[in-house]
């Protein structure tokens, strides 16, 4: 091809990119003018009891209507960051896959059987996949941008990010789930309430991410403390069990390591016995006059020696963590925040070791836990940490019991 031959080449390719850009600002402008609708218990689970042909195609329509919506407002807002913000490798990486995920769902045609259903369903499962890693990433660009934007600015637009994920997730998982229900039931009707437990066991998911805690703490740092289930042991509430089971491992990880630490540090013998940590749940009330939508308590106690004063506003901060420090180094100096650091969704936000050595909290979480789409409590429920220094912490997880006439679960 000649030099003529290449430019025309070129000049081909850039039409076409501008009039493919053209073309997505128009479908975002389209869709930017429909907000999302607010995501019901009731209308999650319509499409499972029953579940029919019908009912899954129903589903499939609903998601093609609702996910573009939301994930409109994820491109605007990254659209709408200061330019130098977004050359940020990080957060044009994910602005890039949020704009491809929105065309794809934007543009895709209506599926009107069971097989359209079925290519839909593994494209959705693709895009689930592709979008695993999203909130580290934007975490991880924000931190290298942090000198252009402000703390506060960096937490509101994360905590949009992960509400509009967990609405995503629980529209698109619910779909996966009730398709491949019907596909390997080969039954004309099913009931099936797909990624919502309608009788989920709190005590049970305790004890199930406990042993996966103790193990993971006895592998790091060669013992575990023993762990206590009291209060409503029998209690059961509605709810997507992925989110209670990513809060609750994180939550235990956070008592164990410090149980260990600090008794190991204080003691100086790593043989003596660590005090257990103390789970207990709590119904909700049932006592007239209490609030129309009810909430399961649970509080985790540890005697994990507290959080230091000094760093008790920083404990929910994106950018605050001291994962990875060695225990000398979180005793004699006080700017850290121990194992409380990172709680609210991941500290430091790398992603992979940063070189130095310093454990990455993302990088240890990401496999278990945000995958579930659990990043923070964000229109699910409450999170509380009181802190007693030199002796402990109680963390209360207050956790919304989903109803079937709720106005939403998450907006």
């Amino acid at each position: 091809m000649g030099l003529a031959g290449r430019l025309s080449y070129l000049s081909q390719r850039n039409l076409l990119a501008q009039r493919n850009s053209q073309e997505l600002a128009l479908l975002l402008s389209k869709y930017s003018e429909k907000p999302p609708r607010p995501l019901t218990l009731n209308k999650l689970l319509s499409f499972g009891l029953p579940l029919t042909r019908d009912s899954l195609l129903e589903s499939a329509s609903y998601a093609l209507s609702e996910l573009p919506r939301r994930l409109v407002g994820r491109v605007q807002a990254l659209e709408a960051l200061p330019f130098i913000v977004t050359t940020n490798p990080f957060l044009s990486r994910t602005l890039k896959a949020y704009r491809k995920s929105f065309e794809a769902l934007a543009t895709h045609p209506p599926v009107n059987t069971l097989d359209e259903n079925w290519e839909f369903t593994q494209k959705l499962e693709g895009l689930v996949t592709d979008h695993t890693n999203d909130i580290p990433m934007m975490a991880k660009g924000f931190q290298e941008c942090s000198r252009y934007l402000s703390p506060k600015d960096i937490a509101t637009f994360l905590d949009e990010a992960i509400r509009t994920r967990i609405g995503v997730r629980l529209i698109a998982e619910q779909h996966i789930t009730l398709t491949r229900t019907l596909r390997e039931a080969h039954a004309e009707i099913l009931y099936d309430a797909g990624v919502v437990d309608m009788e989920c066991s709190p005590a049970q998911m305790v004890n199930m991410c406990s042993k996966y805690v103790a193990d993971l703490c006895e592998a790091t740092l060669g013992s575990a403390p023993s762990l206590v289930v009291d209060g409503d042991v029998d209690a059961v509430f509605a709810c997507v069990p992925v989110h209670l089971e990513f809060a609750l491992t994180e939550l235990l990880k956070n008592a164990f390591r410090a149980t260990v630490e600090h008794h190991h540090r204080r003691t100086g013998n790593s043989s003596n016995p660590l005090p257990p940590i103390t789970v207990t749940i709590a119904s909700p009330p049932t006592l007239p006059g209490t609030p129309r939508t009810p909430f399961l308590s649970i509080r985790v106690r540890d005697e994990g020696g507290g959080v230091s004063p000094a760093n008790l506003p920083f404990i929910f901060s994106y950018a605050f963590t001291t994962s990875g420090r060695n225990s000398e180094d979180e005793h004699d100096d006080e700017t850290g925040g121990g194992p409380y650091a990172a709680q609210h969704i991941g500290g430091s936000a790398a992603i992979g070791d940063d070189g130095g050595g310093q454990t990455s909290l993302f990088g240890e979480i990401t496999g278990k836990g945000l995958q579930t789409g659990m990043g923070t409590l964000s229109g699910l429920g409450d999170l509380q940490l009181v802190s007693l220094y030199n002796h402990g912490t109680d963390v209360f997880l207050k956790l919304r019991c989903l109803q079937k006439d709720d106005t939403s679960i998450i907006s």
